[in-house]
């Protein structure tokens, strides 16, 4: 069974990685690197100033909480399953299409920018609870992820648990910012 969807895994993504273009190449570097993040960062910045004022700062403690949680969960995950990434799997490494020859570290099980970004994503979502924040910031966290799987770094199985593990401890720090009454009281949320 574990071969099976291992299988389907890897061809989903041999499919996916094959829909590459070389004026693509460059965009998709620009949308996997960090840099790619900063203005996702300062518009929520700006949002929780506008929003919750002298308490700005509490959406932004645990939204530094959330992204340590999802950030060291996938690195000590990978240490852990010691999954290849589809650039370093002997099967199938050569025929990957990569950016730059950028191969990623040896493992890659669970994607660390799938749970970053949509832990961060759904934790300042929470806090800016505006439509069109909404749809920015998940359709970012989108981009993030599959361009990873365009650089060759990571199957689609690796995304989906790093956005399924994001997303949860997203809810999770909300919830344990909500159920602690000092920040309870000061935080009204946005809606």
């Amino acid at each position: 069974m574990i071969e099976y969807l291992e299988n389907i895994d890897r061809q989903i993504f041999m499919f996916l990685n094959g829909l590459h273009a070389d004026w693509l190449d460059p965009i998709m570097k620009q949308i996997t690197s960090f840099w790619f993040w900063y203005p996702i960062a300062a518009l929520f910045l700006v949002l929780t100033i506008v929003y919750y004022k002298k308490n700005f700062w509490i959406p932004l403690v645990f939204t530094i909480l959330c992204f340590t949680f999802t950030d060291q969960g996938s690195n000590i995950t990978k240490k852990n399953v010691k999954r290849y990434r589809p650039t370093h799997n002997i099967e199938i490494g050569e025929s990957v299409h990569v950016v730059d020859d950028y191969r990623g570290g040896q493992y890659g099980f669970f994607s660390g920018h799938a749970a970053n970004g949509f832990g961060l994503a759904f934790i300042t979502l929470l806090f800016i609870r505006k439509r069109y924040y909404t749809w920015i910031v998940l359709i970012w966290a989108v981009l993030v992820s599959y361009s990873r799987i365009y650089m060759g770094v990571h199957y689609p199985s690796d995304i989906l648990v790093g956005a399924i593990f994001g997303t949860a401890m997203a809810f999770l720090i909300y919830k344990l910012c909500n159920s602690i009454p000092f920040f309870a009281r000061k935080l009204n949320v946005i809606k």
